[in-house]
């Protein structure tokens, strides 16, 4: 009888313990966003990281062979990835997770999206026809994704829709909770005039009340030529512009050409979750934000 228990016992310990619910995010906050809501039931993978621009990823083999395996793909939407998640889906396969499938997430369809534009002209750079798409910069997209999120996740797992229903609580009361302290604590920002390298940080200005009186890029995804960067000088001096901001991915060298002719600060702000040392979840990417956003406001 002993030696039965025995092997039993340690045959438990030898089976591999219930497989974790294979999520492919198409970003990192998607990826942090799946992890804070599933816990040890979730297991989720980013296509790209903090250093990548979204917009210019290639759909590498290996981006295929995770999306091969996924059983839910959270992507942005609003375009961001139409460059290069189309063909990863396609070629992975897997049709759980194409678009229209109950596998398949967008988070952009489910918050009030800024910068719609009232006509789609290619001259003007590259446009999103579904507005700005960098919705993550504002925390309160993030519990509004948040919920239908674990709702999905709850339909396709639902042996643990209990355990996900149970963890966006915790994350929605957490997450209100941080709302009201960084909204205090970034009070002084507001009505700051600042210049963005592109326009990343729209939903960050809105509501934090910052003013953006222009971007390094002439149009969007342009680079910037002397031509340009003068009159953002002129501009930025008569205007009485604090900060200059950029995402980690993004060159430094105009956003130093003129932060060096202005005499103000060019700031690096994480952007994403892993985007500096201290942003390596969601509550530290806004923590840091405001946190450096405070140290170069003069």
């Amino acid at each position: 009888m002993l030696r039965s228990f025995v092997f039993l016992a340690g045959l438990a310990m030898a089976l591999p313990s219930a497989a974790a619910f294979n999520i492919f995010a198409c970003e990192p906050e998607w990826a942090a966003l799946a992890k804070a809501l599933g816990g040890d039931k979730v297991s989720a993978y980013s296509a790209t990281h903090a250093l990548q621009d979204p917009h210019r990823i290639e759909a590498r083999p290996s981006l295929i062979a995770k999306a091969r395996n996924a059983q839910l793909v959270v992507c942005t939407g609003a375009e961001l990835e139409a460059g290069w998640l189309p063909p990863v889906l396609r070629e992975s396969g897997n049709a759980a997770v194409q678009p229209g499938r109950a596998g398949y997430f967008e988070a952009a369809p489910h918050v009030m999206r800024l910068e719609i534009p009232a006509r789609l002209d290619r001259s003007e750079g590259d446009v999103h026809a579904s507005g700005n798409p960098h919705i993550q910069l504002d925390p309160r997209n993030l519990l509004a994704v948040a919920g239908p999120l674990a709702k999905r996740l709850g339909e396709l797992d639902a042996a643990n829709a209990g355990h996900y229903a149970e963890r966006h609580r915790a994350f929605a009361e957490k997450m209100q909770q941080a709302i009201a302290r960084w909204e205090q604590e970034a009070a002084p920002l507001r009505g700051t005039q600042v210049i963005a390298q592109h326009k990343s940080f729209s939903y960050l200005f809105n509501w934090l009340g910052l003013v953006e009186v222009g971007t390094l890029e002439p149009k969007p995804g342009i680079e910037p030529g002397s031509a340009h960067l003068a009159q953002l000088l002129a501009q930025v001096k008569a205007r009485q512009v604090r900060l200059i901001v950029r995402t980690p991915y993004d060159s430094p060298r105009p956003g130093e050409w003129l932060a060096g002719r202005a005499g103000i600060p060019l700031v690096t702000l994480p952007f994403t979750v892993g985007g500096s040392e201290r942003a390596q979840d969601l509550f530290g990417l806004f923590d840091d934000t405001i946190a450096r956003l405070k140290e170069r406001t003069p």
